[in-house]
């Protein structure tokens, strides 16, 4: 399944995002990492396995070279990501967790629209990640773009994308995977699993909705 966590603030996010994307370990064997956006040094991200050495270990020594007062991270039972995606969006990272069943039949519909290529995994497989920027990107704006990949997509897909400006995080219109948001000192954090934030001190503050997508900033959650 895979699980993720992102936090927002006006202060630095990093140890949040490495504690709460590590609360989420027991839900994916495969892939783990983080993506931190600063305003001087723009977005940093690592990706690491953890097949076979725990997440906090990858991750110790990135910790300290990484900075930002935005971040996600994510545990992926099978494909490496965050990805950073430059569009005529702009430059965003994004993860996701979900499944898609109709992959091939929306990579063929890119490919009819003017989509030039995706970049293998390994077995051959398109990275899903990956997948869901392209559907995204087809749109004017983010948010109709998060709205037609939620169509397209036979199955479900949670993901979450952070712009310069804060992360966008939506639900899957099912509500078949949970997305909950967190609140302390004039930060906000959301994550696929509560307990991950309550365990760094965050309060409840809301859950997502089916279908939701919410802009989360330090100054507030907005749907």
């Amino acid at each position: 399944m895979g699980g993720f966590f992102g936090a927002v603030a006006h202060q630095d996010v990093t140890l949040d995002i490495f504690f709460g994307v590590d609360y989420h370990s027991h839900l994916g064997t495969k892939r783990g990492g983080m993506a931190v956006y600063d305003r001087k040094d723009g977005f940093q991200r690592q990706i690491h396995n953890i097949e076979n050495t725990p997440f906090r270990t990858k991750f110790d020594k990135d910790v300290a070279s990484m900075k930002g007062h935005l971040g996600i991270g994510c545990i992926s039972d099978y494909e490496p990501q965050p990805l950073i995606v430059r569009s005529h969006h702009g430059t965003y990272a994004i993860v996701t967790v979900g499944k898609i069943n109709n992959t091939n039949e929306i990579v063929e519909q890119l490919f009819k629209s003017g989509h030039s290529h995706f970049l293998e995994m390994s077995g051959g497989d398109v990275n899903a990640t990956e997948l869901v920027a392209s559907v995204i990107n087809q749109k004017q704006n983010l948010i109709e773009g998060i709205q037609y990949a939620q169509e397209v997509i036979d199955g479900s897909m949670t993901m979450l994308i952070m712009t310069p400006k804060g992360i966008l995080a939506a639900r899957d219109k099912l509500g078949r995977t949970p997305v909950s948001v967190g609140k302390k000192d004039g930060s906000y954090c959301v994550s696929f699993e509560s307990f991950a934030y309550l365990n760094l001190e965050y309060t409840h503050e809301k859950d997502l909705g089916p279908g939701e997508i919410a802009m989360i900033t330090p100054e507030g959650v907005v749907t």
